[in-house]
């Protein structure tokens, strides 16, 4: 699927590629607005409203931040979180593409739009910081990745040859974005979270599993697939 002598930088997304999309799924859409609904004493008119809200947001720096939501809802996004951190965790067999690049790869950059916040609390309980070369959030450049504005900024930051770099994340809109830079090899995530149904990626490959981006003749190679 991928020649790895054609690529020396690999952008990776966090959220749906490398970690589950389960916990932020269950977060926004459940756990929030109903303790959003039992912290003010609301009614359920109000939980339905909030998710509507929350959706309305998506795609933009808004929809990422976990300080914006903390102000708007008036409450402690982080802590609230917290409350169900034990669903944060690693996709499948991301560790072990993480391993394999860390041992054959110059080059290992999360791009993501989570914030700051977001990152202090995954990046302990998951261990990624070990296997990454740099990281950029969306905040950090006051774009999101769906905006071109994100890319210039990464490049700046990181610099990177995008006919030479591989790009993987689960968002077609972020995919569509990248592409319109110029970067030339992208895949997305068949299944983001582990308890929806996969996902349709019409214009992009859509991975199963990151083994099949291994070179076939790895030691072990065999176990996964």
């Amino acid at each position: 699927m991928i020649d790895w002598r054609e690529i020396d930088t690999v952008l990776l997304d966090m959220d749906g590629t490398l970690l589950d999309l389960h916990f932020d799924s269950h977060f926004w859409l459940e756990h929030l607005p109903r303790r959003y609904v039992e912290l003010h004493q609301l009614d359920q008119a109000s939980h339905d409203a909030l998710k509507t809200r929350i959706m309305g947001e998506q795609g933009t720096l808004n929809w990422y931040s976990l300080a914006y939501w903390s102000r708007e809802l008036n409450v402690d996004i982080v802590a609230l979180k917290r409350e169900v951190q034990h669903l944060i965790g690693l996709r499948s067999d991301a560790l072990d593409f993480l391993t394999w690049l860390k041992q054959a790869h110059p080059r290992v950059v999360l791009a993501t739009n989570a914030d700051r916040a977001s990152l202090a609390l995954k990046l302990p309980l998951t261990g990624l910081e070990n296997y990454l070369d740099a990281i950029i959030s969306s905040e950090d450049v006051g774009a999101a990745k769906e905006e071109q504005a994100f890319w210039f900024a990464l490049q700046e930051r990181e610099p990177f040859d995008p006919a030479r770099t591989l790009f993987i994340d689960d968002n077609a809109r972020v995919l569509e974005s990248a592409r319109e830079f110029g970067i030339k090899h992208l895949l997305g995530i068949k299944q983001p979270d582990s308890q929806r149904p996969e996902k349709e990626l019409q214009e992009f490959i859509a991975l199963d599993r990151f083994a099949q981006l291994l070179p076939a003749d790895l030691p072990g190679q065999r176990s996964h697939s």
